[in-house]
């Protein structure tokens, strides 16, 4: 068995690293609009007001250890020039859409992921009517796109909530959002219906484990926080999902998971032990959505720990009704974890700043620690399918790096290297272990804003999007050697990886 004919090849995105456009077409503000921009050593930094005037700014990002913003401060953006918000302007997809669909339709796409920018439909989130020039500006897209012969597929929240929530609500931690988003998704499935066919309901919505503000738009977050958040979101999703049964049997729901297999360092047993229970915190939450169920080992975390889940009557029976059509997952490497840290060293990206992650003495690192792992894939789909028997769709997979672009174009061998070998784990994973996918969608398909650091130096893209990292530049787009070496991959549906 090999691809099937109807794979879906193609690229992802996300809005606010992407789109830009913030103050056009009557959006609103949201979470990651009073985001900063940063680098790999300084922390992005979300800016805040009190009631006293005072302003300020606290790293509620990736790899921060701050959970809160102090005591009476809310999320804004401020007028100081000191502070720049690069989802303001991203690679300035508002303005170059049909371009950038033309390129990747030029490519072989057959399929691109895409983020609606929920407080571009609802400024506030939760406003009486729908903005309509919100909905003619991704109408528009994905009409280009099936003109294309382009199946879009769209993430409903990826990693910003309209801002007014925060500032109102902490966030997830308040059961109002259910009702908004599920409001927000059927405004979706109605107004995109014959458009879209599937649908994604959080962007790796067990980061809110690391990352509570950016996923979940918590400026309060402690573990009771992030156990409603979580559990808000579930219930969201499985609402999500019976609406699309119930009225628009054509669209797929799927969940999306950041996934990747986490190695013990050692065979002693205690490092096994943390490699199990380092896998359990992600698959906890396909757990949920796929079984429709809290596993034994989380409500007995939850136990020890004093948490207890905001349940009110049947909210279990709906999570258990309507788990989610399929599942999709990010997989950009792996992580090693040992009870003996004297031994190893420290590893860094992937989330490799945590706790017990370390250093893969076998693998190579990009400039920001992240690390290649040409098995990551193979292991994850057969540790996913075997868990759950669902289908599974690649979503994103990709590396950054410092390009440098040379008469015209930028030559990232080290690209085509990593994406080489990712492929083929998963060709493997599919002819050899017999593991149903869906698609491939490499991330970052065009240079965006970097998640973790806010800027545009880590680029991921195939397209080379002229900008830096404070969003000067002539955005213009350029092809780099690894669009070539992917168009003729997806040509050959996955056979020539030469």
């Amino acid at each position: 068995m090999s691809f099937t004919k109807d794979f879906l090849w193609g690229g992802a995105t996300a809005a606010n690293q992407y789109e830009g456009g913030v103050f056009e077409g009557g959006a609103g503000l949201s979470t990651a609009d009073v985001m900063t921009n940063g680098s790999h050593t300084v922390r992005r930094q979300v800016t805040w007001r009190k009631e006293n005037g005072e302003t300020g700014s606290t790293p509620l990002c990736f790899g921060s250890a701050e959970r809160h913003l102090p005591e009476g401060a809310i999320p804004v953006q401020l007028e100081d020039k000191k502070y720049y918000y690069p989802s303001h302007i991203a690679s300035d997809f508002y303005h170059h859409w049909k371009e950038d669909i033309r390129l990747c339709a030029e490519e072989g796409f057959n399929c691109l992921r895409f983020s609606v920018k929920w407080s571009r439909l609802f400024p506030n989130g939760d406003d009486e009517t729908v903005n309509e020039e919100g909905v003619r500006f991704y109408r528009e897209i994905f009409e280009e796109c099936k003109k294309k012969g382009i199946e879009p597929v769209v993430t409903l929240l990826h990693y910003e909530n309209p801002l007014a929530f925060a500032q109102k609500y902490n966030g997830w931690d308040s059961r109002y959002l259910v009702d908004a988003y599920v409001r927000y998704a059927k405004t979706c499935f109605e107004r995109f219906d014959g458009l879209v066919k599937y649908y994604l309901t959080f962007n790796e919505i067990n980061c809110i484990d690391a990352a509570p503000y950016v996923t979940a738009g918590l400026i309060h977050a402690d573990p009771q926080n992030i156990a409603n958040a979580a559990f808000h979101q579930f219930l969201a999703t499985a609402l999500t999902v019976k609406e699309a049964h119930e009225n628009y049997p054509d669209i797929s729901v799927g969940m999306m998971l950041a996934c990747g297999p986490v190695y013990a360092a050692t065979a002693d047993p205690a490092d096994q032990l943390l490699a199990l229970q380092a896998n359990n915190q992600t698959l906890f939450y396909s757990d949920v959505q796929m079984l429709g169920r809290y596993p034994d080992y989380k409500l007995k975390e939850y136990e020890r720990n004093g948490i207890t889940l905001p349940l009110e009557d049947g909210d279990l029976e709906t999570i258990a009704l309507y788990p989610c059509d399929f599942l999709s997952f990010s997989v950009y490497g792996s992580h090693v974890v040992t009870c003996h840290d004297e031994n190893a060293e420290a590893g860094e990206g992937n989330g490799g700043t945590q706790a017990h992650m370390v250093k893969n003495p076998y693998l190579k690192t990009n400039a920001w620690g992240w690390a290649t792992d040409p098995q990551c894939l193979r292991i994850t789909l057969n540790t996913l399918f075997d868990r759950y028997h669902c289908d599974l769709f690649c979503v994103e997979n990709g590396i950054g790096w410092n390009d440098v672009m040379e008469n015209g174009t930028v030559h990232d061998d080290y690209r085509i290297d990593y994406m080489r070998a990712n492929i083929q784990s998963m060709k493997d994973a599919v002819e050899q272990d017999g593991i149903p996918l869906m698609g491939y969608l490499y991330w970052g398909c065009v240079d965006m804003v970097s998640n973790g650091e806010g800027e545009m130096a880590k680029r991921y893209g195939q397209i080379y999007v002229d900008a830096d990292n404070y969003g000067q530049g002539t955005f213009k787009r350029s092809l780099k050697d690894s669009y070539y070496w992917y168009k003729k991959c997806i040509l050959s549906n996955g056979e020539d990886l030469d």
